[in-house]
């Protein structure tokens, strides 16, 4: 699974990357607004990039349920960061956003990936992406973006998360989206209680079977807290174990807050895993 994203080659057979999650909003659920303000999410995100994350992921909207943003006002908040970031690195840039308008504006200003959290909710959002040349994320996600989500219920969360999966895909590649700039992200509390998740973590080299690079959102999220009764801000230790199982279980891009303390992690699972070496190695090694 080799691609190459924004003129970075990743080979997702033998690799992970981090991503940092930057929000340019008041009203995030984890930062509370730290990296609202242009220069602070710029800051941040180039920080991001100097304790070794290897894509920066900007969005301007939460996923959850709260005021109305206006397609403008997103666009205020995510395309200035982008173009501040593009020109200050090479790190891969993300948007993280479910409109067709906003992609496409980002892409213009350097974003190479578009993160849709949706599922691909706005109907020109394939085809936005497939004019360009970025990667699109289809991610599982049943409610339109900041609904009220009812009660989740499901006969077989996996089977069900794989099977829309499937169809999403189908759809991008219909609209003229290649596979090869496909990624997946089986959408980890997303109009799903704690114990979905805790299945779909579970069995999630199903979804990997899928056969296309996955992407796990799992930092600090509510199922940790529900399963550890942790506050948001004490949710570490379990977001680290979360991403290192999802690697095991075939995940290749962790989408992360807290970016030096996911690097080590994720750097450790891939030199246990023989995917790298380590940095340096004079343990018992005598002189040599």
């Amino acid at each position: 699974m080799q691609r190459i994203i924004a003129g970075r080659e990743f080979d997702f057979s033998r690799q992970v990357a981090v991503m940092a999650i930057i929000n340019r909003t008041p009203d995030s659920f984890f930062d509370r607004g730290a990296t609202f303000s242009l220069d602070a999410a710029v800051r941040a995100s180039l920080a991001a990039v100097t304790d070794g994350a290897d894509w920066v992921d900007i969005g301007g909207v939460p996923f959850g349920r709260g005021p109305i943003v206006t397609v403008q006002e997103e666009l205020d908040r995510v395309v200035p960061v982008v173009e501040a970031i593009h020109a200050a690195s090479d790190v891969v840039i993300s948007v993280d956003t479910t409109s067709a308008e906003v992609a496409r504006a980002s892409i213009a200003a350097g974003a190479a990936v578009v993160n849709d959290t949706s599922g691909l909710y706005d109907p020109d959002m394939a085809s936005s992406v497939a004019e360009s040349g970025a990667t699109l994320v289809l991610t599982h996600s049943l409610q339109p973006p900041r609904s009220e989500p009812p009660r989740p219920e499901y006969g077989d969360v996996v089977d069900e998360v794989v099977a829309f999966l499937l169809d999403r895909v189908a759809r991008a590649v219909a609209a003229g989206v290649p596979r090869e700039r496909l990624i997946v992200d089986p959408g980890h509390d997303l109009n799903k209680n704690t114990f979905h998740t805790l299945e779909l973590t579970r069995r999630l080299e199903e979804v990997a079977a899928l056969g296309l690079p996955m992407l796990v959102a799992v930092s600090n999220k509510d199922f940790i807290g529900e399963t550890l009764d942790r506050a948001k801000d004490e949710r570490l230790e379990g977001t680290l174990a979360t991403a290192v199982i999802c690697i095991l279980k075939g995940a290749r891009i962790v989408r992360m807050h807290d970016v030096r303390a996911a690097v080590a992690a994720v750097r450790m699972t891939e030199a246990i895993l023989g995917f790298r070496d380590p940095a340096y190695a004079i343990h018992n090694r005598g002189e040599a």
